[in-house]
């Protein structure tokens, strides 16, 4: 009888909270879904989703060096070496000299690498309207706005 009313009582005990997750790991699931997704989306072109993202940096801003590449990215100085490698390979982009500081070699999207991003841009749209999609568009502009707010916080 004793044990039936422990039993009884732990069952009808409230159960401990779960704490809501932080922030940082939020923002984390988020990230490893999107390049996930990403991954999927540019596998048949033989490329990754990191090496996705360096090329629409230089669909940006065209002409970086290796280390603000890296930096814009999101990846290590040591990553970028092998990821230029990669892509210049494959003709997606070109390194030349900087004009104005011959020690220093820059990296452009050649054009090969800008067919690449437009044959890609449609369906990397429909990733990002299918991850804000229970949004309204005030609240996606509101997000976007916060994300970049965090960002520079940060850095």
């Amino acid at each position: 009888m004793v044990g039936t009313q422990t039993t009884k009582a732990a069952a009808s005990a409230p159960q401990p909270h779960r704490a809501t997750p932080s922030l940082l790991y939020m923002v984390k699931q988020v990230e490893l879904v999107v390049r996930s997704h990403l991954d999927e989306l540019v596998k048949p072109s033989g490329i990754t989703a990191l090496q996705y993202t360096a090329l629409t940096v230089l669909e940006r801003h065209d002409g970086l060096s290796a280390a603000q590449l890296a930096r814009d990215s999101f990846v290590t100085a040591q990553s970028i070496a092998d990821l230029v490698r990669s892509l210049e390979g494959r003709g997606l982009i070109r390194r030349e000299r900087n004009p104005r500081n011959r020690r220093e070699l820059l990296i452009l999207l050649t054009e090969e690498g800008r067919e690449l991003l437009e044959r890609h841009a449609g369906p990397v749209r429909e990733l990002e309207e299918r991850m804000v999609r229970e949004l309204t568009a005030h609240q996606t502009e509101q997000f976007r706005t916060a994300l970049s707010k965090a960002w520079h916080a940060l850095s």
